[in-house]
């Protein structure tokens, strides 16, 4: 398993490598910089340009603001955030515990609602019940996030309005409040982007638990617990789950990218002050090391999410822990 788990970090470091590298080449090749609104004040001297080009090395060929920015990447330094005047360190690390407060409680929310639906579907297939369903999860596996966010925003905020439209915490009375209800505070702007993201990404989990129950039911220990005298119920929960989870458990590495690219929309949406609305907004502002660094973490969390489900997957089946 140790060794395992060596040579998936090292394919893990190259494929960071990877996202970094061509990242930086396409957001530098883009038209414009992050001073261009000021290069194009016609106030601003031709002296002043120079000078600020000078200093971010913007000035500099392309190759060699690559091999300097590896040189600082190397040490752990993500640049200078120009939208921020902050590090890009503390930047996303202001963001990022939002952002992972927010896939964690979608991932959570959507697997345990998933696999619920599925078990239902399965327990009465063929029924209306499950025509039903199978018909929601499709459509939920086909809505675009942005649709849904806007018109879950639009439903609880405006024609029902139950909770705030956007941030993570009241900006006014949250730092006056006392501790149960600052929890309470954030949990009430956690309530929408977290449901969103969770209700999307049942439609996935549903539809791939329910195959993989329908794939195990005519397994010989099935009908071994059917002729014990076993009701459908218990055979369902006690024996077609516990083999039926092991090919949803590389569901979780594959929700990892799409909970990521589906965040980014959300916290634009809610305002919910993550990751995914940082970069966002550095995209707006040219803001090249933010939107570097964002995707760099990005790929980091992409990258451990795989190998999260792989090693949950050996941990699974011990057939595959001497691989």
């Amino acid at each position: 398993m140790l060794r395992y788990l060596s040579r998936r970090l090292a394919q893990a470091a190259v494929i960071v490598a990877f996202v970094a590298a061509i990242s930086f080449a396409l957001i530098h090749l883009a038209p414009g910089d992050p001073f261009s609104a000021i290069m194009d004040n016609p106030n601003v001297s031709e002296t002043v340009r120079q000078t600020l080009r000078a200093q971010y090395g913007f000035d500099r060929p392309l190759p060699e603001q690559f091999v300097r920015y590896i040189g600082r990447l190397a040490h752990g330094d993500l640049g200078w955030s120009f939208s921020h005047d902050r590090t890009v360190v503390e930047v996303l690390g202001s963001a990022l515990p939002n952002t992972l407060l927010l896939m964690g409680v979608a991932l959570i929310g959507s697997f345990a609602l998933g696999i619920f639906v599925a078990l239902v579907q399965v327990a009465r297939r063929e029924s209306v019940t499950d025509h039903a369903l199978s018909g929601v999860t499709l459509v939920l596996f086909s809505m675009p996030d942005f649709w849904f966010a806007i018109l879950v925003l639009l439903v609880f905020t405006y024609w029902i309005p139950i909770f705030p439209v956007g941030g993570a915490v009241d900006p006014v009375t949250h730092e006056y409040m006392t501790l149960g209800a600052r929890i309470a505070d954030r949990l009430r702007h956690l309530v929408l982007p977290a449901l969103t993201l969770t209700v999307l990404a049942v439609g996935t989990v549903a539809r791939y638990q329910r195959a993989a129950l329908i794939d195990v039911l005519p397994a010989d220990y099935i009908r071994t617990a059917r002729l014990k005298g076993l009701t459908e119920r218990d055979i369902l929960r006690r024996h077609a789950l516990r083999n039926a989870l092991l090919p949803v458990i590389s569901l979780i590495g594959l929700s990892f990218p799409a909970l990521l690219t589906g965040a980014f929309f959300i916290e634009k949406i809610f305002a919910w002050p993550g990751m995914g609305l940082a970069v966002v907004n550095a995209i707006g502002t040219r803001d090249y090391p933010l939107v570097v660094g964002g995707v760099i973490i990005g790929s980091i969390m992409v990258t451990l999410g795989s190998l999260l489900a792989d090693m949950l997957y050996a941990w699974a089946d011990p057939r595959l822990r001497g691989h």
